[in-house]
């Protein structure tokens, strides 16, 4: 018998065709990262400006603290979880892949303090990090925390606890009198907390060069990748800096930086890229709340 061919026949073929749809990619998203609206957005911004790596979906991973799910990135082919922003430090470059861009132009190295509302009066007139250990003052940071370090290593007595929630409550049990936030995070927080008797202490304003960057497994080059590529096409086009005034402008508004006094530490736990990246990103914010 004859086979068909020619255009009818390519017709035919075409029609009986079955679709196959482009493949979703699902990727782990850390929980605390999922539930800030910020770090998602850019997430989905970034795999948004990257069409040709296909359709994806974003997860919330399973509750667990920052130091476990560093472990879990770090493990060859985890199931559980594929991308996380944390603050950067020299041992998170080496043992994980970092995307070098400050997920929120190097705000987290500003930060304010979180205290109970009728202990603001404890904070008056400090003009130092040698004034503030010298009352006695306690911050309390996350155990996993690069900032607990950093600030240790400044002369600040540090409380720590692995659970963030946590925290907050050693804070209304006065096992510490600061819970120091990144000023890219405290409103959120607060919110979160939506306790009136936590509130913003209004006269300082701590510093130092630190960088949230994200972070995904040492061999899920692809994913690196992708988010590297999305974040700088967003920030040629504009994005990115929209992105940041939605997010962040009305906070850095709303904590009155430039009234604050500013308590400058060092930070010496940093890559010499990132210290790089983490002073220019200090200078030019400085720069910006001083003209505000």
């Amino acid at each position: 018998m004859a086979l068909a061919c020619g255009p009818r026949a390519e017709a035919a073929t075409l029609e009986t065709a079955v679709y196959h749809p482009p493949v979703e990619t699902d990727y782990i998203l850390w929980y605390r990262n999922y539930d800030s609206p910020a770090v998602y957005a850019l997430v989905k911004l970034a795999m948004e400006a990257t069409p040709e790596y296909g359709p994806f979906r974003i997860h919330r991973s399973v509750e667990m603290v920052q130091g476990r799910a560093l472990r879990e990135l770090a493990r060859e082919e985890s199931q559980v979880l594929d991308i996380a922003t944390v603050a950067t430090s020299v041992e998170r470059e080496k043992e994980l892949l970092a995307i070098p861009i400050p997920i929120d132009g190097g705000l987290l190295g500003f930060r304010v303090c979180v205290v109970m509302k009728d202990q603001v009066q404890r904070f008056e007139g400090i003009n130092s990090i040698a004034e503030l250990s010298a009352r006695g003052l306690k911050i309390g940071q996350g155990l996993h925390w690069p900032d607990s370090t950093v600030l240790q290593v400044n002369g600040i007595e540090v409380i720590t606890h692995s659970r963030f929630e946590t925290l907050f409550l050693m804070l209304k049990n006065r096992r510490f009198d600061c819970f120091a936030r990144g000023v890219s995070e405290v409103m959120f927080d607060l919110a979160l907390a939506n306790d009136p008797n936590l509130v913003i202490e209004p006269s300082l304003l701590i510093t130092y060069p630190m960088l949230s960057y994200f972070f995904v497994g040492p061999d899920d080059h692809e994913t690196a990748q992708r988010l590297q590529l999305g974040m700088e096409r967003a920030i040629q086009d504009g994005r990115f800096s929209r992105y940041l005034g939605t997010y962040f402008g009305h906070a850095v508004e709303a904590l009155n930086l430039s009234e604050r006094t500013i308590l400058v530490l060092d930070n010496p736990y940093l890559s010499g890229d990132s210290m790089d990246i983490g002073r220019q990103a200090l200078e030019t914010l400085r720069a910006r709340i001083q003209r505000y």
